[in-house]
């Protein structure tokens, strides 16, 4: 089952993901990700190894869009 994730941590790593594929990500970036990453699952009861794979796996890896709908 996927963790419903929030669009204000979504946010925050697809803009660390473009600094990553940039080559200009921050050590602050990067902290605040983590950061987040950890408040949710504290406030979730997720586990944070499962949240950042869900999140990680959204962002880098999304489904394809086949135009089904």
């Amino acid at each position: 089952m996927a963790i419903e994730l929030p669009d204000d941590l979504i946010a925050l790593e697809r803009s660390a993901w473009e600094e990553i594929q940039a080559g200009t990500l921050t050590v602050e970036t990067a902290a605040e990700v983590q950061a987040a990453i950890v408040a949710f699952a504290a406030e979730s009861g997720e586990s944070r190894l499962a949240v950042e794979a869900e999140l990680k796996k959204l962002v880098r890896h999304p489904e394809p869009d086949d135009g089904k709908a």
